[in-house]
């Protein structure tokens, strides 16, 4: 059925949640998993320097905490036997929701599992949804994996 399964993965509880359902997934669809990390640029938004880089070694900061999410999900996806290929994305400008898309497109990806921490109210106005973003523009069904507790500290669907 699914054949090729792309996650999302940012080192949350819920998005190894998410990660834990895609292997469930491959294993009963003997499916490939790509795991992907968008490095998020918003994070260092207070590390720009007067001439508009990043201050020190910040983009370098950025990457590195990519690779260990991405090494951590892969742990995940071994300890369950299934094999599992990553990628980092750190193309400054684009939206999670877009690169998420664009990789889906390009590895012909038959699903995108993503976890979502379930922000409402402010918080999601602030910091957006990336799962929505994801929904939006997914060109492949999108299966979404809800955090154990919502961002108020309530269990979901409470």
């Amino acid at each position: 059925m699914y054949k090729r399964i792309l996650v999302p993965v940012d080192g949350s509880q819920t998005s190894n949640k998410a990660v834990t359902t895609a292997l469930q997934m491959a294993n009963d669809f003997s499916s490939r998993v790509r795991l992907v990390h968008v490095v998020d640029e918003l994070a260092g938004l207070g590390g720009y320097d007067l001439y508009g880089g990043y201050a020190g070694d910040l983009i370098e900061i950025m990457r590195e905490n990519g690779n260990k999410v991405l090494n951590d999900a892969k742990a995940i996806a071994q300890a369950a036997g299934i094999e599992a290929d990553t990628v980092l994305f750190d193309n400054f400008g684009e939206r999670l929701g877009e690169t998420v898309a664009d990789a889906a497109k390009r590895w012909s990806a038959d699903l995108i599992v993503i976890g979502t921490h379930g922000r409402r109210g402010i918080g999601r106005m602030l910091l957006g949804s990336g799962a929505e973003q994801v929904i939006r523009l997914a060109p492949v069904p999108v299966l979404v994996v809800r955090s154990q507790e919502s961002e108020s500290g309530t269990k979901s669907g409470a």
